[in-house]
C-alpha cells in the first residue's frame, strides 16, 4: 500500500491518502478476529526504545505487536549502551541486524531523525519533545469515528503549545480540519511547525489559527482538546504554569460554548482539576477513553503497514 519499509517520524511524512490508508487498516484490524490478526506479522520483532516513561505508548505498542503475531522488546535507557557513549548510528545499525522495526520514545527529536537515517528498517516516532505523530493519528481517527468525518470541522486545542499541539496542527491541516490553538502568551507552538501546518492547510483548504483567548477558541468547536500544562521534564515549572494557565481549564462553561454535538479529547495522563474538570472528562461529551483505545488500533495499523 506504499507504506512498506517507511519511517513515521513526523505527521507530514504522510499525505491525506496515506492517512486514510492507516485509518482503513485500523478499521480492518478492529473488526477481524484475534486469530486472524496473529497471521499479520508472525515472527516479527519490534525494538521499543524508551528514554521517557510511558503507560499508553508502551502498552499499546507491546500489546499491538503481540496481537499481530510478533514480539516487542522493551529497551529502557538503563538497558542500552546509549548512556555509556554508544552513538545513535551504531545503535541503529546494530538493531537493524536483529529486529524488523524500531519504535522510540525520547526527548530530542533529532535522535529519531538520526536513528532513521542510519537504520535499515522502519523507525516509528513514539514521542519526542517536538512531535507526537502516532497520538495525533489516533486523535483524528477518533474524531472521524465519532463525528463521521473530518473535512470542515473545527478543532479547538486549549493549553500548552507542546508536542501534541504541534502534531495536531499538522494532521488537521493534512485532513482539512480547521484548528484553533489557544495558548497563553509565551507558550505558543513552535513558529516553524505553525508555518509548515499553514503551508499544508493552504493546499487542503483548512485554517490554522492561534489565539490567547480560550473562550474564543472553543466557540462553536466540534471537538475540544487539552493536555497537561507541564509536560514530562517540566515538573519544576508546574506551580508557575498552574497560575498562568488557570483560565485555560476545560470545564462546563467552555463546553457550553462549543457546538451541541462537541466531543472532548485528552491524550492522558490527565491532571484532573487542572487542565480538565471531572465533570467534563467523565461526562457525556468525553471520548477520552475511546481515544486511548484507538492508540492500540492505529499503532497496529502503522506497524502492519510499514513492517509487512
Amino acid at each position: 500500500m506504499g507504506l512498506q519499509g517507511r519511517d513515521l517520524i513526523s505527521g507530514y511524512d504522510l499525505d491525506r491518502k496515506e492517512v486514510e490508508v492507516v485509518f482503513a487498516m485500523a478499521d480492518e484490524l478492529r473488526s477481524e478476529s484475534r486469530k486472524d490478526s496473529l497471521n499479520r506479522l508472525p515472527g516479527c520483532s519490534l525494538a521499543m526504545i524508551f528514554q521517557k516513561p510511558s503507560t499508553r505508548t508502551r502498552v499499546s505498542f507491546e500489546t499491538g505487536i503481540s496481537q499481530l503475531g510478533g514480539h516487542g522488546l522493551f529497551l529502557s535507557a538503563d538497558d542500552m549502551q546509549l548512556r555509556r557513549g554508544e552513538t545513535i548510528a551504531d545503535t541503529a545499525r546494530t538493531l537493524s541486524r536483529y529486529v524488523d522495526a524500531i519504535m522510540i520514545r525520547t526527548y530530542d527529536h533529532q535522535d529519531v531523525i538520526d536513528l532513521a537515517r542510519y537504520a535499515d528498517i522502519p523507525v516509528i516516532n513514539g514521542l519526542t519533545d517536538l512531535l507526537h505523530p502516532c497520538q495525533a493519528l489516533a486523535d483524528f481517527y477518533t474524531i472521524r469515528q465519532k463525528l463521521n468525518g473530518l473535512q470542515g470541522l473545527k478543532l479547538a486545542y486549549v493549553g500548552d503549545g507542546n508536542n501534541v499541539a504541534h502534531s495536531l496542527m499538522i494532521t488537521a491541516a493534512i485532513m482539512g480540519t480547521d484548528i484553533v490553538l489557544a495558548t497563553p502568551n509565551g507558550f505558543e507552538p513552535d513558529k516553524e511547525i505553525v508555518g509548515i501546518a499553514r503551508e499544508i492547510a493552504a493546499v487542503s483548504g483548512s485554517k490554522v489559527e492561534l489565539t490567547d483567548d480560550p473562550m474564543a477558541a472553543v466557540e462553536g468547536a466540534n471537538a475540544i482538546y487539552t493536555d497537561v500544562w507541564a509536560s514530562m521534564g517540566q515538573e519544576e515549572e508546574a506551580l508557575l504554569r498552574r497560575a498562568i494557565f488557570r483560565n485555560y481549564q476545560i470545564n462546563d462553561e467552555k463546553l457550553e460554548a462549543a457546538a451541541p454535538e462537541a466531543i472532548v479529547l485528552h491524550c492522558l495522563p490527565a491532571h484532573r482539576g487542572e487542565e480538565i474538570t471531572d465533570s467534563v472528562i467523565d461526562g457525556a461529551h468525553s471520548v477520552v477513553f475511546d481515544q486511548a483505545e484507538n492508540r492500540l488500533h492505529i499503532q497496529k495499523a502503522i506497524m502492519y503497514l510499514v513492517m509487512s
